[in-house]
Formats: structure tokens, C-alpha cells, sequence
């Protein structure tokens, strides 16, 4: 029995992660065990670990590093105090593999430890691009310490290996929040008015938008743009999704507030939907609004229109349902005019999604059952013939 050991620092990270951790659970062939760490167990953020035990799983370690700050110094802080804490977790659990997704600090903590502790790493949605963060470095860091490897695309699978991974060891499976909108039984309109306590209007938006640790004008300029726009909508419902544990994501959420203070007839926010009032979300809405992966990764398979503010998601690749606008007030406004006009509209319906593969759990799963994971740990440069 392969013992595996899944990592989750966030809501949104779970949710992508919970149809392959419900195979390892089931499946006789792995003994799961699961580490919590980052938001799941902040107050701040709802304390979403309570959302995994209501899943059904039994959670072995709750690995506590974020620091109540968002600042470059409390970052840093979190990502050393992730690393003793990891060690010492890994030490107690002796895992045979460490099974990680995405880019955040706390997942590249968790990575240092387990590769100091000569564990192998499985990593998906590696080989993807963020170039307006400092997630772009963080993630291919844990590409170059991981062993094998789960990407979301084929020309992320090569990017992969242009790294110098061994091809027979990254796979592409697609992205594993398709798999949530296949399999999730998502809420009718009128039931989901009634979960968020709003009538929907006209038009409905919905916004996440995180922090942009590296582009030019800062996240709270950005955010206020964007507010300017929107506020000039007219028979409009907005839904927020505040951000995530990263720098600068205290002011966004205040601006949130603010906005949900002054109009709450037409306008609500949340901490953490979870995945089902989430896709919920988008399945109600006309435009999916911000800077999150979610908008070029999930939102497509709705056939709705995504506009990306800005350089967060620079680099990913993007179906023809999404609109790229900088992050000003009339690009903006532009950008919602184009998406809600008619052509714009026939133009979604034959739009595809470049993610858009099916159970991706079931590929992983059997992938982790074939590799002798004792052959992983020593790694050699794939050299592609240049």
C-alpha cells in the first residue's frame, strides 16, 4: 500500500484537489493521509479545514504557519516557519509521496521540507505562467523539485520538460476543476438566490480579484478602477469572492466592503463560497470579472465571458472567451460592453476550452498505481534535442 500524503493551504486549492483525494481515500491500493496548513485554518478565512471534515475526511495534521500579516516580511516569515513545521510533520507520518497542486508559498514550503527529506513529489498544474507574481517563480521551483508531474495542457506538459524533466514522468491530465463541473449538481437560479439571499438582476457579475505582487500599479489602484466601472451598471447583481492570503489582500477586502456597504440591494461578498456555490456563481452569471486562474480555466466550460484585468495571468493560455483589458476604468468598461453585446454572445457558443479534459482524478489515480515511487528521488537533467 502506497502511503500518500496531500497538502492544502486553500478553499480554492481543495476544491481542485477533492475528487483525487476521494479516490486515494477509497482506493485500496493507497493509504491517504492529508495535511492542512495556510488559510484552511485561519478565522480571517472561515476556517475551511471544517469544510474537508464535512467531506468525510480525516484530516492528520494541521500544520499552522500563516502569520496574521500580509506584508513581504510576514510571507517570508510563513514560508520558514512552513518549512520546520513540514519536517517535523513529514518525520511523524513517513509518507512514500507528497501530493501538491499550484504555486502558493505554503505548498513550496511543504515541497523544501519534502525534498530535504528525501520524499518524491507529485505536482499538478506545473509548467503554467503567471507572469504578473511571484507565484510564476514559486511554481516552477516546485516543478524542479518534484518527480512527477500532472499539467493541465500538452504545451504545458513541454514546458514541463523544457525544464528538464524526464518526459515518461509528466503527464497531461487537464485541469482538475473541469472534473468539479462534470460531476458537481449545481444549484437552479432559484435556489441559488436563495443560498446568497439576493434576487438576481439584469446583469450579474462576478468578481475575484487578487493581489498583484508584481505589476506596476498596485492592487489597491487596480481594484479601485475596477470598482468604477462596475458601479456605473445599471439593474446589476455584483458577487465577490474576496482574495486569497497573499500581500496587499487585506486592502482589496476592505474595498469589497466597502462597496457591499453602500449598495447591498444589488451586491454581496464572500470569504469562501466553496466549489458548488461557486461554479454556481458562474453558471448564474453573465461575466466572470478579475484577475483569478479560475476565469481562463473553468469559466469557459460555462460558455461565458471572462475579462482578465491586467499582466496576474500573463503568459496562461487563453480560450477565445476571454477578454484581456488593462487595469483602467474605461478598458474595463469597454471590455464589459464587448462581452454583454449580442456578437460577442454568438460568438461563446461555439467557443471551446483549452482545459477542458474529463476525470482527471481516474488518470492520476492510475498513474500513482503503475510508478515504483522508490525509483524517483534520483533525478537526471532531460536534455531536449535543441
Amino acid at each position: 500500500m502506497k502511503k500518500i500524503c496531500v497538502i492544502t493551504g486553500t478553499r480554492a486549492e481543495y476544491g481542485l484537489l477533492f475528487w483525487t483525494m476521494k479516490g486515494l481515500l477509497k482506493h485500496e491500493s493507497f493509504k491517504l493521509s492529508i495535511c492542512v496548513t495556510g488559510m484552511h485554518l485561519s478565522p480571517e478565512f472561515n476556517l475551511t479545514f471544517k469544510n474537508i471534515i464535512d467531506d468525510g475526511f480525516y484530516i492528520d495534521e494541521k500544520v499552522e504557519i500563516l502569520l496574521s500579516s500580509d506584508s513581504s516580511v510576514g510571507i517570508s516569515k510563513s514560508i520558514g516557519l512552513g518549512v520546520i513545521s513540514f519536517s517535523e510533520v513529514f518525520d511523524r507520518i513517513k509518507p512514500d509521496l507528497v501530493f501538491v497542486l499550484g504555486d502558493r508559498f505554503e505548498i513550496f514550503s511543504a515541497c523544501t521540507a519534502a525534498m530535504i527529506s528525501n520524499i518524491p513529489i507529485a505536482h499538478c498544474h506545473g509548467g503554467e505562467a503567471t507572469e504578473g507574481l511571484i507565484d510564476e517563480a514559486i511554481r516552477h521551483s516546485i516543478t524542479k523539485m518534484s518527480h512527477i508531474h500532472f499539467t493541465s495542457t500538452n504545451d504545458y506538459k513541454k514546458r514541463v520538460e523544457q525544464m528538464g524533466e524526464d518526459p515518461s514522468k509528466v503527464f497531461n491530465v487537464g485541469a482538475l476543476g473541469i472534473e468539479n463541473i462534470n460531476k458537481l449538481k449545481l444549484f437552479g437560479k432559484e435556489d441559488f438566490e436563495k443560498k446568497i439571499n439576493l434576487k438576481l438582476r439584469k446583469i450579474v457579475i462576478l468578481i475575484t480579484f487578487h493581489p498583484v505582487t508584481l505589476e506596476k500599479s498596485s492592487s489597491k489602484k487596480q481594484f479601485c478602477q475596477l470598482i468604477q466601472a462596475i458601479d456605473k451598471l445599471e439593474n446589476s447583481t455584483i458577487i465577490f469572492t474576496k482574495p486569497n492570503a497573499d500581500m496587499d489582500g487585506r486592502i482589496i477586502s476592505e474595498l469589497i466592503d466597502s462597496f457591499v456597504t453602500k449598495n447591498p440591494k444589488k451586491s454581496i461578498s464572500y470569504v469562501s463560497m466553496g466549489q458548488k456555490l461557486y461554479l454556481s456563481a458562474i453558471k448564474h452569471s453573465d461575466i466572470v470579472i478579475g484577475n483569478s486562474s479560475s476565469g481562463l480555466i473553468e469559466v469557459p466550460s460555462f460558455k461565458k465571458a471572462t475579462i482578465n484585468i491586467g499582466d496576474r495571468q500573463k503568459g496562461r493560455i487563453k480560450g477565445p472567451s476571454v477578454i484581456d483589458c488593462d487595469p483602467i476604468e474605461s478598458s474595463i468598461t469597454k471590455s464589459i460592453n464587448i462581452a454583454l453585446s449580442e456578437k460577442f454572445s454568438a460568438k461563446l457558443k461555439s467557443a471551446s476550452n483549452p482545459y477542458g479534459f474529463e476525470n482527471s482524478s481516474n488518470k492520476i489515480l492510475k498513474i500513482l498505481r503503475e510508478i515504483n515511487f522508490k525509483d524517483l528521488l534520483k533525478k537526471q537533467f532531460y536534455n531536449l534535442n535543441l
